[in-house]
């Protein structure tokens, strides 16, 4: 009951805080998908992630948690690079739950193709580069081609993504990750998200808000497994704040 109300309070301040703050320049409508946006030349911000992941919400001592800490930097203004360090935390409902430990870094860059609305849909290339903490293990490349539109204060993004293990025998995974967002004030977004596994058949959809001012953003988004074998239940927080 507690953490129910917290959450209410969470999402009316924001609403009460979207009427009244002045909207960021560069900000995110999603938390999963990624739109056709890169940090201006020069400028740098720190994101922070925490993902929260359970199998069942039947059984919520049953948990996966994941936080990311980004540092991203424009060197152009169409073309960014980015680092993460990431940090884990599975609860297993026993006595052997694993403590909070580092999992790893992944180094990231994106390219935009043009500018907005200069082709009839906007393009986006991504790569990036997955590090385990354990350095015997295999790293994993991950890229990304995004394509979205803007119509008015409508948003439309889809990301095709392909996954694959830096290793002769592995077999390439194909994601993908969607979002359409519309803007209600200059402060204050909502949409809705898909992301799935083509290769597994694993899918979710769900909710998200984003909120913004000039320096600093955030957004929270949940879906719900759509199919056998997705995680029940996923939610992310996702914040951004300009150096």
């Amino acid at each position: 009951m507690l953490k129910k109300k917290l959450f209410l309070l969470l999402v009316v301040s924001l609403f009460l805080a979207a009427l009244i703050l002045p909207a960021k320049a560069d900000r995110r409508s999603y938390v999963w998908t990624y739109e056709y946006v890169t940090m201006p030349k020069g400028m740098a911000e720190v994101e922070y992630y925490n993902t929260l992941e359970y199998p069942d919400t039947a059984n919520s001592k049953v948990n996966t948690w994941k936080h990311w800490i980004e540092l991203e930097y424009g060197l152009t203004d169409n073309w960014d690079v980015s680092m993460y360090q990431t940090f884990k935390q599975t609860n297993t409902g026993v006595a052997t739950t694993s403590a909070f430990a580092y999992d790893g870094f992944k180094v990231r860059t994106r390219y935009r193709i043009g500018e907005r609305g200069l082709y009839p849909v906007d393009m986006l290339l991504y790569a990036e580069l997955i590090e385990p903490n354990d350095l015997s293990k295999a790293g994993v490349f991950e890229g990304k081609i995004v394509l979205a539109k803007d119509i008015r204060a409508l948003n439309l993004s889809y990301n095709y993504i392909i996954k694959r293990e830096l290793t002769d025998a592995a077999k390439t995974e194909n994601e993908f990750a969607a979002g359409a967002s519309v803007e209600l004030r200059p402060t204050f977004k909502i949409g809705l998200e898909a992301k799935g596994n083509y290769t597994t058949g694993k899918h979710y959809a769900g909710p998200t808000l984003s909120w913004a001012q000039e320096k600093f953003w955030l957004n929270f988004g949940a879906v719900r497994g759509l199919g056998n074998g997705a995680n029940d239940l996923q939610t992310r927080l996702l914040i951004g704040i300009n150096i």
